[in-house]
């Protein structure tokens, strides 16, 4: 599964010598706005909404997951591929299906910081699709977190739709934003 976009970025299958690659990628962004978590309980029913909300100044985010772990359990995820030009890794997306045969999550996913926006997450995006349709999976779910407003727009710009979240979900105790697409 090696693949050229008409943009020239090729996506492949991870090899051993690409993580050293991949561990090097800036993956923080910055954001001026989140999606706030607004939760209500009464006797008979709990509402929850989300609101965007501008921040008073921009915040960095870094991942919630240790980048390091990509490098010890690389090989039991489902589907680990890379994005380059020209030889020069821009970006890389690891996809799991072991709780639901059917449903892929892609849980680690980042382009490098100075080449985002140029169609790199679009076109790993699209090549996980493809492999996932390909293997039986009927739909894709993306995490991120809900400060992560940026990859909240790119998951919605791409065709997912907000699907669910979990309170205290990462280990720093941020929410996880859950973004779902029904695939053929």
């Amino acid at each position: 599964m090696s693949t050229e976009s008409e943009s020239g970025i090729v996506v492949r299958p991870v090899i051993a010598a690409d993580i050293k690659r991949i561990l090097e990628i800036d993956r923080t962004t910055t954001t001026d706005y989140v999606w706030q978590m607004d939760l209500r309980q009464e006797d008979s029913h709990t509402q929850v909404t989300f609101q965007r909300t501008r921040l008073p100044r921009s915040i960095k985010i870094s991942p919630p997951y240790d980048i390091n772990l990509l490098a010890v359990d690389w090989k039991q995820r489902a589907l680990v591929i890379v994005a380059e030009v020209a030889g020069r890794l821009l970006g890389y997306l690891t996809l799991t299906h072991l709780t639901t045969p059917q449903v892929g999550v892609i849980a680690d996913f980042a382009v490098d910081r100075l080449a985002r926006r140029t169609g790199v997450g679009t076109v790993l995006l699209g090549a996980a699709r493809e492999w996932s349709v390909g293997v039986g999976i009927r739909r894709l779910i993306i995490e991120t977190q809900s400060k992560n407003f940026p990859a909240i727009c790119f998951c919605q710009r791409n065709g997912f739709a907000y699907c669910g979240y979990n309170d205290r979900y990462y280990t720093s105790q941020d929410i996880a934003l859950f973004f779902g697409m029904q695939l053929s």
